[in-house]
């Protein structure tokens, strides 16, 4: 910090130093001749004509030009902030809602085993019956389940893959997968038995990429796989495969789901639709709610905070420029308060001072907030292991764009204006006398 401080002080301490004397106690009293007289002009000449103290708060940051590109620095670096965070904010919204799946299948159920089935208390244990019984009546159950806009089998098996030590997590969907809220990457979607999607570690450990063809094991069979897709799942570390149902049922002819991941119709609450399926089922055991991580929600949090603690220090970074430019102007507002300038002028008048800058600045910081996002998520991405979809990048749109265009001019306007209320009411006799 001590050097952070050194180096800002380099520039001014030797403009100071090569100041004469008389150059020296002139600074503060009038800017040099010919600064800013340009831009009175443009504005005077302007087809739609702005209030005076308008005009002479706009052309105020051209008499000068360092400071004006200090304030300016101190604006892009809160809007560009600003802007970063609200696409960051975006696609993590996307990313939760792609892992949970909490929207394409709000709720899942899941087929009991002997390993489920808690028991408590005396007498027998209850009788688990044949995974055959228990998928018909699952199945009738969510045909006559009101809300039920679609359902799909799964089953989870475990896999060897040739050439990759260790077990590979393989789900096998039987219905139309492809709704279940799997985000492709790259690729598409499998459309019959032999072929698979794979997250991006899967093809990062096996070292293959989309188009290849791997050879899995599964009850002592050796079947082929075709890898037709890359989507995002971070699950079991990105080790897994997704793929049809026929592609491992002639390896395994019990083959049976172990749940069901179900898609609500639009208005169905999912903790309703949940009540009367436990209820038609007559057990609530193995019907769960697809929630989204807090996690995520606490992530979303600390880059809010984050973000509001860059902009309060752009917001004091204008504070600081303004109050100077205040203290130096005095005199020139006691002169505009003799001839009649009246108070809520004069706030006007020293807003505008930084208006320009702050709405220049937030013009410059949307394209430059969207680069920091296109540059930072793909490493957050990699830290896991995975790519993103293009639809988690591209989270800004059209009128948001339009209003944070707009933040580097609230921050500046709210530095502004602690200075400004100062200057309004600061008499002007005192302003007159004022060195």
């Amino acid at each position: 910090m001590c050097c952070l401080a050194g180096i800002a002080a380099v520039a001014p301490a030797i403009r100071a130093g090569r100041l004469s004397a008389v150059e020296a106690i002139a600074t503060g009293r009038a800017p040099l001749q010919g600064r800013g007289r340009v831009a009175h002009r443009i504005l005077r000449a302007l087809p739609l004509p702005l209030p005076r103290p308008v005009t002479i708060g706009l052309a105020a940051p051209f008499t000068r030009p360092a400071r004006t590109a200090v304030t300016l620095a101190a604006v892009l670096l809160g809007a560009t902030a600003v802007t970063f965070a609200v696409g960051l904010t975006g696609s993590l919204d996307r990313v939760v809602v792609g892992l949970s799946h909490s929207q394409a299948e709000p709720v899942q159920v899941y087929l009991p085993s002997g390993g489920m089935v808690k028991h408590i208390g005396p007498g027998p244990a209850p009788v688990v019956p044949p995974v055959s019984v228990q998928e018909r009546a699952t199945e009738s159950a969510l045909r006559a389940q009101p809300g039920t806009l679609r359902y799909v089998a799964e089953a989870d098996e475990q896999v060897s893959v040739v050439g990759l030590a260790g077990q590979v997590a393989l789900t096998a969907f039987r219905g139309d997968a492809q709704s279940t809220g799997y985000d492709l990457i790259s690729g598409h979607w499998y459309t019959g038995a032999g072929q698979a999607v794979v997250p991006t570690n899967f093809l990062t450990v096996t070292g293959t990429t989309v188009g290849d063809t791997v050879t899995i094991s599964f009850h002592g069979q050796l079947i082929p796989v075709r890898i037709v897709g890359e989507v995002f799942d971070t699950s079991n570390r990105g080790l897994d495969l997704l793929t049809d149902w026929r592609t491992i049922a002639a390896a395994d002819p019990g083959l049976a789901p172990s749940a069901y991941d179900v898609g609500l119709r639009a208005g169905i609450g999912p903790q309703r639709y949940a009540a009367g399926l436990a209820r038609t089922l007559r057990t609530a055991d193995g019907i769960s709610l697809n929630r989204n991580d807090s996690f995520f929600a606490v992530l979303t949090a600390l880059i809010a905070l984050l973000t509001l603690l860059l902009a309060v220090v752009a917001a004091l970074g204008v504070l600081n420029t303004v109050v100077l430019h205040t203290r130096e102007r005095v005199h020139d507002l006691g002169v505009f308060k003799a001839i009649g300038m009246t108070p809520r002028q004069t706030i006007l008048v020293v807003t505008c001072w930084v208006a320009g800058t702050g709405l220049a600045a937030g013009v410059v910081a949307v394209p430059a907030g969207i680069g920091v996002h296109r540059f930072v998520l793909p490493i957050m991405a990699h830290a896991a292991a995975t790519n993103v979809p293009a639809s988690y990048v591209d989270v800004y749109s059209g009128p948001e764009l339009a209003l944070l265009a707009l933040a580097g001019l609230v921050i500046a306007v709210a530095g502004a204006l602690l200075p400004a209320s100062w200057a309004a009411v600061s008499r002007t006799a005192v302003a007159l006398r004022a060195e």
